[in-house]
């Protein structure tokens, strides 16, 4: 019952098999770049369907199509077609322009007729004026038509200087009084100043400018009002002399009347006043600054006065001070 103690059924190795048929073939070698592009398949695209959204470019649609395989033949046609139409368009503006020109050919000749008649027309009528034209007037009438009119020009303005206000017959009258010097001829070549006559005179020593209220720096002298606005001798008259008859042309014959009332004049005359003294007054009344003891009952001013002239004394003459010996 004990098992065999040697294997007998060891397998042999098979013999080698045949050798392998014979392949009939190029050995392989590297795929050229020209060869890839040539095996390259472009993937299928439609042109009405694109379900997934994709973006695709032109140059792959057109690959797809195959239009870049396609050679492109133009017709020599073409050619002459664009230029028989260019020499049409320059055939036609040549005939646009020569009838321009001929158009303002035209014109001009027609614009030329009418001046010329005008021309006509202007001597004709110039020579009908020249016939029925009256003799030259005598130089002496027409002397006298001018003085004629320049016074009656100045009673004119007379007229209107009587009626204007007192202010303008002042600026009138400044103006007629006027230096001749200051008055320049128009047209005239001025003469060349000489060294005397590089600065006007008269603004040289006059007692106006700083002289006028300035009383050399000193703040307490108030001598604003103590000269007349205006000196001269006509200005009060023109002023305050009423025109003639204004009057009597506005009330009329009733001025006489109301003169005569006795409602204008004062019930009683005032106390304390000589009427013999009066004068009839030709210009403003002036007034004088009189200080009395009502604007100044204590005096202070006339203090105040002494108190600054003792000041500037003292500054003036300084005397020793004293020791206090001395002074004990």
């Amino acid at each position: 019952m004990e098992p065999p103690r040697f294997k007998i059924n060891v397998k042999i190795p098979a013999a080698p098999p045949s050798p392998p048929a014979p392949v009939l073939q190029s050995p392989p070698r590297k795929v050229t770049v020209k060869e890839q592009m040539e095996w390259k398949i472009p993937p299928c695209i439609s042109n009405w369907k694109n379900p997934k959204g994709y973006t695709i470019p032109l140059d792959k649609r057109l690959a797809c199509d195959g239009r870049g395989l396609q050679d492109t033949f133009i017709n020599d046609n073409f050619a002459k077609f664009a230029e028989a139409l260019y020499i049409a368009d320059r055939k036609a503006r040549e005939a646009v322009e020569m009838r321009a020109q001929l158009e303002n050919r035209l014109a001009q000749k027609e614009k030329e007729l009418k001046e010329e008649n005008l021309v006509k027309l202007a001597q004709k009528a110039r020579e009908e004026r020249a016939a029925y034209k009256k003799p030259d007037a005598d130089e002496d009438e027409l002397e006298r038509d001018q003085l004629r009119y320049e016074r009656h020009k100045d009673r004119e303005r007379q007229r209107r200087m009587a009626k204007s206000g007192p202010d303008k017959r002042t600026i009138y009258e400044r103006e007629k009084e006027r230096d001749v010097s200051e008055k320049i001829a128009l047209g005239v070549p001025t003469a060349k100043p000489s060294d005397d006559s590089l600065y006007d005179q008269r603004l040289f020593n006059q007692t106006r400018g700083l002289d006028t209220g300035y009383a050399g720096g000193e703040d307490d002298v108030y001598n604003v009002y103590d000269k007349p606005w205006n000196a001269r001798a006509n200005l009060a008259s023109n002023i305050y002399k009423p025109s003639k008859n204004v009057d009597g042309e506005i009330y009329g014959e009733e001025i006489e009347s109301l003169i005569k009332n006795s409602r204008f004049n004062p019930e009683k005359n005032f106390t304390g006043i000589d009427a013999t003294q009066a004068t009839q007054r030709s210009g403003p009344v002036q007034f004088e600054k009189k200080i009395s003891l009502e604007e100044d009952p204590l005096e202070l001013d006339k203090f105040l006065s002494q108190a600054k002239k003792h000041k500037r004394s003292d500054r003036r003459s300084p005397s020793p001070r004293k020791s206090k010996k001395d002074r004990r």
